[in-house]
């Protein structure tokens, strides 16, 4: 029974690691995509600005 419950805290801990892998892997993606989709407004709206100025 000692065995059964020492299996099943481990199992707990290695859930709580895959967790974290999985959120620290979405944390990633955002900060990147949202690299991108700042990088694609700035070029955006600096096209944007340059055409009104030379209108």
């Amino acid at each position: 029974m000692k065995i059964l419950r020492a299996l099943a805290v481990h199992c707990k801990g290695a859930t709580a690691i895959e967790y974290a892998l999985v959120a620290a892997l979405i944390a990633v993606a955002a900060v990147t995509a949202m690299g991108t989709l700042g990088n694609q407004l700035s070029s955006t709206f600096s096209t944007a600005s340059t055409k009104m100025q030379a209108s």
